[in-house]
C-alpha cells in the first residue's frame, strides 16, 4: 500500500553517509550537505536549522531528519550527496548490472557492503552502485574483486531493489534440483519417493529448494508462494502486488518431497495427502521473522500448497497512510472512535482489509480502553492490546473466543473474520449490548456486505441497529513511479473509463517497464475505497421492506457514498493506476 516518503532505518548505509561535511583525500573541505540540499533540492535554510535542531536531540544524521520530515526523498538526498562527494549516479532504473562483474561479489557480500557491481570497464576497474563511499568501503571493496573500484551513487531504496534482482536465492535451484534426481535413480526400487527422514535433512535438496523458494519470495515482496502440480511438472507462482507470476518450474517428481517439507513445518500430517489441511510455520528469512500461513489441497496431479507470507517487520500502517481520500478518512476516523456499534471492513481475500483494521485500533489504542482481537493469525503484535489466536484443534473458534471475551469486560472488540451464522449472531450482539466491534467479511462490496448478514440470518432490525458503517475496498496496483510514461487508451479502455465517468483529456500513465519493477510497469499497491455509513434513512429502508441491492447502492451514493468505481477512475486521473488495472481489479456491470 501506499505510504508518504521513502524512509530508511537508522544504521543503513544511508545513515552513516548523512554527513554535514565531507572531507577530500587531502583534508580540503566540502560544501556542506545543508547548504548543497538548499541549492539543488529546494529546501530551505529555515528547514535545515529547524532539522539540525532536531539532530542534536535525535543524535540522528541531518539527511535522516530531513527524510523523516518528508523535505526531502532518497532521490533528492542521493542527488545532493553525489554533488558534494563529487561522484556520479548510478541509473538504477535502466542499468543490468553485468553477470561477469555481479559474480565478483558473494550474494552475501553484497548485501552487507550495500553495494552491486554493475560492469567491468574497459580499464580494468569495476564500476559498483552504492550509497555511499568512503575508505572503508572502498578498501573490501578492492580486496573483494581484485581490482580497482569507481563508486557510483544510488538512492538506497533502488539499490536493494536490484539487489535482489540480481543475486537471486533460486539461482543454483538447479543444481538441488539434479542432486534429488540423482539421489532418486539411485533409491531402489519400490522405496516410496518422498522419505520423512529426507526431507528433514537439513542439507537435503529438497530443503534447500523450500528455503530458496520462501527467501526469493520475501525478497520479490510476494504475498502468496502457490506450489501446483501438474502432468509432468511442478509450476511455482508468486503473488506479487496482487498479481501471479511464474517462477520455477521443477520436476513433477519433487512434487511430493517438496509438500511434504513444507508439511513438516508445519506441523502438518505427512501421511494424509487427500483431506485439506492447514497449518503454520513461523522462521527467519534476511534477519527478518515471517510468519506463513500454509494450505493443503488434493488435486488430480497431487498436493497443492499455498502458502501466504506474512512479513513481522513490516511497520504498521496509521489511517493517514492508506491513501483514503481525506473526506472518506475523516468519516471512517469518526466511525472507528464510536462507544458502541460494529464497523465492517468488507472486500474479497487480499483486499488490505486486515491492514484496514489494524489501522483502525492504531487510532483508538490507549490505557483507558480494554481492547481485545480475536484472529487467525494474529498477524501483528500490539504491545497494549491483547490478541487471541485461534486454534480450531484446541476448541479456540471465532464464536466461542469471542464469547470468552465478552466475559473480559472489553471495551472494543475486534474480530479478524465473520465467518459464520454463530459468530456474526454473537458480533451483533456485542454491539447491540455496549461494545465497540470491528470486524472484516468477504463480499465484493459494501452494500453486498450487508445482504452477507441477511443471507447469514441476521434479522434486519438488529442489522440496522448495530452496523454503524461498512468500508468496502480493494488493492489496485500503482504505475511504477520510475518509469510512467504518457500513453493513449485503447478503445476497449476509453469505452469503460467513458462509461465509468471519467472526465479527463488525456494525460494518463502507464509503467513501460523497469528494472526496478522487474519490468512488470507496476510498483506497490494502494486502496481503493467506498464507505456506507448507516444513516435512519438506510435504517428504515433495511426494516421498512425488503430492500433490493440496488436500492440500498442508490441511497448510499445519494447519502455520499463515492463508489469504488469511481474511486478507481480518480485515481487514473491522477496518474496514480491505469484503466487496464481497473478492468483486472475492480470492474462492475
Amino acid at each position: 500500500m501506499r505510504i508518504g516518503r521513502a524512509k530508511a532505518p537508522s544504521g543503513t548505509p544511508l545513515d552513516d553517509m548523512l554527513r554535514d561535511e565531507a572531507l577530500t583525500g587531502d583534508g580540503a573541505s566540502r560544501s556542506r550537505l545543508g547548504d548543497v540540499l538548499v541549492e539543488r533540492a529546494g529546501v530551505t535554510p529555515a528547514q535545515v536549522a529547524e532539522a539540525m535542531l532536531l539532530r542534536t536531540k535525535t543524535d540522528k544524521r541531518l539527511g535522516t531528519v530531513l527524510l523523516e520530515l518528508g523535505v526531502i526523498d532518497e532521490s533528492q538526498l542521493t542527488d545532493a550527496l553525489a554533488a558534494q562527494l563529487g561522484l556520479p549516479l548510478a541509473n538504477l532504473q535502466q542499468i543490468t548490472p553485468e553477470p561477469e562483474a555481479a559474480a565478483l561479489l558473494s550474494d552475501s557480500l553484497a548485501r552487507g557492503l550495500g553495494a552491486v557491481p554493475l560492469r567491468i570497464a574497459a580499464d580494468g576497474a569495476v564500476e559498483v552502485a552504492a550509497a555511499d563511499q568512503n575508505d572503508a568501503l572502498l578498501a573490501e571493496l578492492r580486496q573483494a574483486v581484485g581490482r580497482p573500484v569507481r563508486i557510483l551513487l544510488a538512492p538506497p531504496t533502488e539499490l536493494r531493489r536490484v539487489l535482489d534482482a540480481t543475486y537471486r536465492a533460486l539461482s543454483d535451484v538447479e543444481a538441488q534440483v539434479t542432486a534429488f534426481t540423482a539421489g532418486r535413480a539411485r533409491r531402489r526400487p519400490g522405496t516410496p519417493a518422498a522419505q520423512p527422514a529426507a526431507v528433514a535433512d537439513t542439507e537435503g535438496p529438497v530443503v534447500q529448494v523450500v528455503d530458496k523458494l520462501v527467501t526469493q519470495a520475501l525478497r520479490d515482496r510476494a504475498s502468496d508462494v502457490h506450489i501446483e502440480p501438474q502432468d509432468d511438472r511442478v509450476r511455482v507462482r508468486f503473488r506479487i502486488d496482487g498479481a501471479l507470476h511464474d517462477v520455477l518450474s521443477l520436476p513433477g517428481s519433487m512434487a511430493g518431497a517438496v509438500a511434504s517439507r513444507i508439511k513438516i513445518l508445519a506441523s502438518m500430517n505427512i501421511v494424509e495427502r487427500r483431506r485439506p489441511q492447514d497449518g503454520q510455520i513461523a522462521m527467519s528469512v534476511d534477519e527478518r521473522a515471517i510468519d506463513i500461513r500454509v494450505s493443503t489441497v488434493g488435486t488430480v496431479w497431487g498436493e497443492k500448497v499455498v502458502m501466504r507470507l506474512l512479513d513481522k517487520s513490516r511497520p504498521l500502517f496509521k489511517l493517514g497512510d492508506l491513501g483514503m481520500p481525506v473526506e472518506t478518512e475523516e468519516r471512517f476516523a469518526g466511525l472507528v472512535r464510536s462507544p458502541y456499534g460494529m464497523v465492517i471492513c468488507a472486500g474479497p481475500t487480499g483486499s488490505g482489509k486486515t491492514t484496514t483494521l489494524y489501522a483502525s485500533l492504531s487510532e483508538i489504542a490507549g490505557v483507558e480502553r480494554n481492547i481485545t482481537t480475536i484472529e487467525d493469525p494474529v498477524e501483528y503484535v500490539f504491545p497494549a492490546i491483547n490478541q487471541i489466536q485461534i486454534n480450531e484443534q484446541a476448541g479456540v473458534t471465532f464464536a466461542g473466543g469471542l464469547r470468552a471475551i465478552l466475559r473480559q469486560d472489553p471495551d472494543v472488540i475486534l474480530v479478524g473474520e465473520i465467518r459464520d451464522t454463530e459468530t456474526a449472531r454473537i458480533a451483533v450482539q456485542s454491539a447491540l449490548t455496549g461494545h465497540f466491534v470491528l470486524s472484516s467479511l468477504h463480499a465484493t462490496d459494501a452494500v453486498s456486505a450487508l445482504y452477507r448478514f441477511l443471507d447469514m440470518g441476521i434479522e434486519a432490525y438488529l442489522l440496522a441497529s448495530s452496523v454503524l458503517g461498512v468500508m468496502g475496498q480493494r488493492l489496485v496496483r500503482q504505475a511504477c513511479r520510475y518509469c510512467a510514461v504518457p500513453y493513449t487508451l485503447s478503445a476497449e479502455e476509453e469505452a469503460f473509463y467513458v462509461q465509468a465517468g471519467g472526465h479527463g483529456n488525456g494525460g494518463f500513465l502507464a509503467g513501460q517497464g523497469c528494472n526496478l519493477c522487474s519490468h512488470t510497469g507496476y510498483m506497490d499497491r494502494v486502496g481503493v475505497y467506498e464507505l456506507l455509513r448507516v444513516t435512519e434513512e438506510m435504517r428504515q429502508l433495511l426494516v421498512a421492506r425488503n430492500p433490493s441491492h440496488e436500492d440500498m447502492r442508490r441511497l448510499a451514493v445519494e447519502q455520499g457514498m463515492s463508489t469504488l468505481r469511481e474511486e478507481a477512475i480518480r485515481l487514473v486521473d491522477a496518474g496514480v493506476t491505469t484503466v487496464a488495472e481497473i478492468l483486472r481489479t475492480i470492474y462492475t456491470l
